[in-house]
């Protein structure tokens, strides 16, 4: 009887932790901690995309209907069909042109087009990083 107890508590593994067993568990949770912020700049990056490219209509709108309203299609207009008074005029006709510019929608045109570039450079530019993050969490 006390033969079978030997032989049964003997193929148990002793309670101490197998070498290697600490770095592997260390090495789980920077693994762990590298997901939580890849996942963390995916979401920014979402966020960041979404909203410049839902301002890129409003501000393209605006920018649209400063333009209709200013006045700088007819300079540029008249500067092209009667190119020889343009010439004549050319600083009073440019003033013009310069004075007629819409800058506000031209602004919030270029910045929201301008984050929006931004963003897809700097995603393809970490891509890897984040398609490792796709890949990994979606695996499971």
């Amino acid at each position: 009887m006390l033969n079978g107890y030997e032989k049964l508590f003997s193929q148990i593994e002793s309670p101490e932790p197998r070498p290697g067993l600490f770095d592997r568990i260390i090495l789980a949770i920077k693994r762990e901690q590298e997901l939580r912020q890849t996942r963390k700049v995916l979401f920014g990056f979402v966020a960041m995309l979404f909203i410049s490219l839902s301002a890129i209509p409003f501000s393209s709108v605006l920018l649209i209907n400063q333009i209709k309203s200013s006045g700088i299609c007819y300079f540029i207009f008249t500067a092209l069909s009667d190119f020889g008074t343009f010439l004549n005029s050319w600083q009073n006709f440019s003033l013009a042109i310069l004075e007629s510019l819409p800058i506000t929608g031209l602004i919030a045109f270029i910045v929201s087009l301008g984050l929006a570039v931004f963003t897809l450079r700097l995603f393809l530019y970490k891509k890897r990083l984040l398609f490792g993050y796709l890949r990994h969490s979606y695996a499971v």
